[in-house]
């Protein structure tokens, strides 16, 4: 499901007042998701080399997807993920859900360590990826005002 981070759909936060609400409702979320075990932040690295670019100081790498196949190695992608285990605390990632706020970050998904719930978080909102339809459906019910009114949903 997608829970939009600022009222009426509105992407980017203009003042501090916009950007504490949108941090509450990423944090809310996440707290829900994650309060009292480790989790995984995950984050992308996008490169046209195969090559693991340099180890990031606060993450591990963790692993390489070619994303765009190409004859011509010119025009290859690919995505280096690396992650970083930590004990889950509200408001820990505040620095990092920020520059995702502001679209500096992308890609980033915050999940526990057995991969059975999933946030991304991006600059607008966060798409959650939950175990059960039943814990989706009481999720989606505690937070219903901030659903997208489009039909679709997004």
């Amino acid at each position: 499901m997608r829970f939009h981070s600022l009222p009426e759909s509105k992407r980017y936060a203009e003042d501090e007042g916009e950007y504490a609400v949108a941090l509450e409702r990423y944090n809310t979320v996440l707290d829900e998701l994650f309060a009292g075990g480790d989790v995984y932040v995950i984050t992308p690295v996008w490169t046209a080399e195969a090559d693991v670019p340099p180890v990031r100081p606060d993450a591990a790498y963790w692993q390489s997807l070619l994303v765009q196949d190409d004859p011509d190695p010119q025009f290859r992608t690919y995505c280096h993920f690396f992650a970083a285990r930590r004990p889950w605390r509200h408001g820990c990632p505040d620095a990092l859900l920020r520059d995702i706020a502001d679209d500096k970050v992308a890609g980033v998904l915050v999940t526990d360590v057995q991969m059975r719930r999933i946030c991304h978080p991006y600059d607008g909102g966060a798409d959650v990826f939950l175990a059960t339809s039943e814990e989706r459906g009481l999720t989606r019910e505690r937070h219903t005002h901030w659903l997208s009114s489009s039909p679709s949903g997004l």
